[in-house]
């Protein structure tokens, strides 16, 4: 056990005081401090080890030590998360599964990071960031090791819903660390670094992925975690010294817990198999249940989520925009694979090079347009990236075995360029639109709505493949139902990322500069 101190107290005036000078210099603001002000008065501030108020680190390197931490952690679980794709085809001739399962194998992870989310973001900030995180890494290695020696398909399924889990807990401590440890100035440069390493994991996966499974086999992807994971894990006992805690004393809101981690599973399990009956129906209870967990933490003083947030122009916008953009492009990269290795029989490896292009785009780009929406509006550059993506996407709807591969690497750039202006804006856009005491909430928000816009992503072309395809192996005599399987998912995809364009822009219109 690692020994911190903690210095928490309640100290409601300084969190009025916060709302009274972002009023002095906006007075849009002032909204937002309606909405919040009567549940602050008993959320305590974060300290440091020393006891200094607000956690903010002075020191250069301290502050680059945590971005590294939240950028090698972001690492493992994007290259956990898009590793496996590349492995699916030998995972299920391992396993004799087909393409609905092999979907599950990557569905399975998201499902569990969206379910847990919400109810982490409110235990990392109240038993602190800094336990959270190492907890985060101890169990995500013992889902990488359960993985790597799993003997059927629902073994692996089962320990990829732990390494979710895990990821949950990092995802939120890595970005409500970022937010409570650096300088507001410094805050969109640190998030651009992380959203990078994102990209860098994403870049890499495909690549390691097909020439660890192409050469050492599909586990190889496990344990190649496994040492990554000591890095951050000695860092954090043996070089971190502060500690980030919010609301000590606050209750936990289980029922709202309850609820909500109900409603989001059968929304999102009953979404994958939307073509049934029993998909439809899964699918409204889930929504009725996540509308009564929102009505229910309306009412509540120390709610798990602070649904008042989506009060919020540019809080809510920003959001709509990250789940639309994650349900429309999650998808691309199994698609890509699925054409380039069933219908253009290329194998991992060389599949995996490919389809490092957009990705490797993301990385490079992803810093630079995170600093820049430090100095102008987020939502402008996020709306910009959208179109490219758009673009992009449009191409992918005449995606068959006759499309040149020129033809397809250009959609890729456009997309990984598109994204690259986006992702970071756009997250900086929502840490940035709710007070610094609810960081580790809106770092939740940010991961729960990644996550649900990939499950969903995921659901649809599960949902797409049913249809289309029904439950049959992916063998040269259906290639033809792939082909137009993979068409009619760009076409909404398409339609989506327009209406991501749209959604960054409404944000513009309130008016509001970003909360400090």
């Amino acid at each position: 056990m690692v020994n911190v101190h903690d210095f928490i107290k309640d100290i409601p005036r300084n969190i009025s005081n916060t709302f009274e000078n972002n009023t002095s210099e906006d007075s849009g603001i002032s909204e937002d401090k309606k909405i919040f002000e009567d549940k602050n008065k008993n959320i305590s501030n974060s300290f440091d080890l020393n006891g200094n108020e607000n956690g903010i680190l002075k020191k250069d390197s301290s502050k680059n030590l945590i971005i590294f931490l939240a950028a090698l952690t972001s690492f493992i679980t994007a290259f956990s998360t898009s590793a496996i794709a590349v492995a699916l085809p030998a995972i299920a001739s391992q396993f004799s599964i087909n393409a609905i399962l092999q979907n599950w194998l990557a569905t399975s992870f998201l499902l569990s990071i969206a379910i847990f989310s919400v109810p982490f973001g409110k235990l990392a900030g109240k038993y602190g960031l800094k336990k959270f995180f190492i907890l985060g890494i101890l169990i995500f290695f013992v889902g990488s090791v359960g993985a790597s020696i799993s003997f059927s398909a629902y073994h692996l399924i089962f320990f990829r819903v732990i390494q979710g889990i895990a990821a949950a807990m990092l995802n939120i401590a890595s970005l409500a660390m970022i937010t409570e440890a650096l300088p507001p100035k410094e805050r969109g440069k640190g998030i651009g670094i992380t959203i990078s390493s994102v990209y860098i994991g994403l870049t890499l996966a495909p690549v390691l992925g097909g020439i660890l499974t192409k050469n050492l086999g599909w586990p190889s992807i496990f344990y190649l975690t496994l040492p990554l994971l000591i890095i951050p894990l000695a860092i954090l006992i043996f070089k971190v010294k502060n500690e980030w805690v919010t609301g000590k004393k606050d209750p936990f809101d289980f029922i709202g817990t309850f609820v909500y981690s109900i409603g989001i599973l059968l929304f999102m399990y009953g979404f994958t198999i939307l073509n049934q009956l029993t998909g439809v129906f899964l699918t409204i209870l889930g929504l009725i249940l996540l509308a009564g967990f929102a009505f229910w933490e309306l009412r509540q003083k120390f709610p798990v989520f602070h649904v008042e947030f989506f009060k919020n122009l540019k809080f809510s916008s920003s959001t709509l925009a990250a789940l639309i953009s994650y349900l429309a492009t999650f998808i691309v990269t199994y698609i890509l694979n699925y054409h380039l290795q069933y219908i253009r029989h290329m194998d991992p490896q060389t599949t995996g090079l490919i389809l490092i292009v957009t990705p490797a785009l993301m990385a490079l780009i992803a810093p630079f347009s995170g600093k820049l929406s430090d100095k102008i509006e987020p939502q402008k550059l996020a709306s910009l990236g959208m179109v490219f993506v758009t673009v992009a996407i449009f191409i992918l709807i005449f995606l068959d075995k006759s499309m040149p591969l020129y033809v397809i690497v250009v959609s890729m750039v456009l997309q990984g360029i598109g994204y690259g202006i986006f992702s970071s804006p756009n997250t900086n856009s929502i840490m940035g639109s709710v007070p610094r005491k609810f960081a580790s909430l809106a770092s939740a928000t940010v991961s729960t709505v990644r996550v649900i816009g990939q499950t969903m992503s995921l659901g649809m072309l599960t949902v797409i493949f049913a249809v289309i395809m029904g439950s049959v192996p992916i063998i040269p005599r259906y290639f033809s139902l792939l082909i137009l399987s993979s068409q009619i998912a760009c076409v909404f995809s398409t339609v989506l990322c327009f209406i991501a364009v749209i959604a960054s822009l409404v944000g513009m219109k309130s008016g509001k500069k970003m909360i400090s």
